[in-house]
């Protein structure tokens, strides 16, 4: 019975270290522009299972190499000395690497059979995801990282740039530094406490609620836009006018406040509640049509 429950443990372990909130994220984003890059399901659902399979693993194994690559750091933080790794419940860390390699593999050579922009996509992708880490750069290559499913869910049923993927990877442009940067005031002290004191670390929080602030009206008006150049419906436009002002609502409370509770508050919200709920809305309107 302790085999069989080390046995299980084991294989969780293996899982948590592929962060499977965060890929569940990754993944939905993906299918729904790809949904709505089809206008729909098409008859060729094969394309859509292939492609929900490509996702589901590069993103996995993007995000596995993140904990990787983050372990020690990770290790001096309360939030996050308890993952997989930096508590070496999978020791040596580097027993992860031949999954963590294999899954990003198979996956871009699922995302060639696609389409070769796709695995372009990908590539770039991966080495962000390599390169997003605790540092300055963290936002930037987090960016990138975040629109790669997005890019390739699109690609991978119509492979034409247009005003509505471009808005919708604006939209992802501003989302991430709203969520990242939540949670580095959330956890500022931690952070600091593991020697890191890159933007917006080393600014005083006043200065960067405010900045938020701005950041999620912005957010706000991208997502009327896209209502405006994408065709949208009237469902959509109430959606987007519920989330956004909530945003905004609990971004101008913590410009208030700059407390650290409702930092990870909206850390929260910015997350599924609003993205998820976002991506959802919009495939729905196609749907309904």
């Amino acid at each position: 019975m302790r085999i069989a429950l080390g046995k299980k443990n084991t294989v969780l372990d293996y899982i948590y270290v592929l962060k499977p909130r965060e890929t569940s994220l990754l993944v939905i984003i993906g299918m729904c522009s790809a949904f709505i890059a089809a206008g729909g399901i098409s008859s060729d659902i094969d394309i859509f299972i292939f492609l929900f399979f490509a996702l589901l693993l590069g993103c996995a194994g993007s995000n596995g190499l993140t904990n990787f690559l983050d372990r020690d750091v990770d290790a001096l933080m309360t939030r996050t000395c308890s993952r997989v790794l930096p508590s070496k419940r999978i020791y040596p860390p580097q027993k992860v690497l031949p999954l963590i390699i294999i899954m990003i593999t198979i996956s871009l050579v699922m995302a060639w059979y696609l389409n070769p922009l796709c695995f372009i996509v990908g590539l770039v992708g991966v080495i962000a995801s390599a390169l997003w880490r605790k540092t300055i750069t963290c936002t930037i290559f987090g960016i990138i990282a975040s629109c790669s499913p997005v890019l390739i869910g699109w690609l991978s049923v119509n492979p034409v740039f247009s005003i509505d993927i471009l808005l919708i990877c604006l939209l992802i442009c501003i989302w991430v530094p709203i969520h990242v940067w939540n949670v580095l005031i959330a956890k500022r002290d931690e952070y600091h406490g593991a020697g890191l004191n890159f933007f917006p670390l080393n600014r005083p929080v006043k200065n960067v609620v405010r900045i938020l602030l701005l950041l999620s009206i912005l957010l706000y008006a991208i997502s009327l836009l896209i209502y405006c150049f994408s065709d949208m419906s009237l469902l959509y436009l109430i959606v987007a006018n519920i989330m956004g002002l909530t945003m905004i609502g609990a971004s101008a409370k913590l410009a208030l406040t700059t407390s650290s509770k409702l930092a990870w508050r909206l850390y929260k919200l910015s997350s599924f509640p609003y993205l998820g709920v976002m991506f959802f809305t919009l495939c729905l309107d196609i749907w309904l049509r």
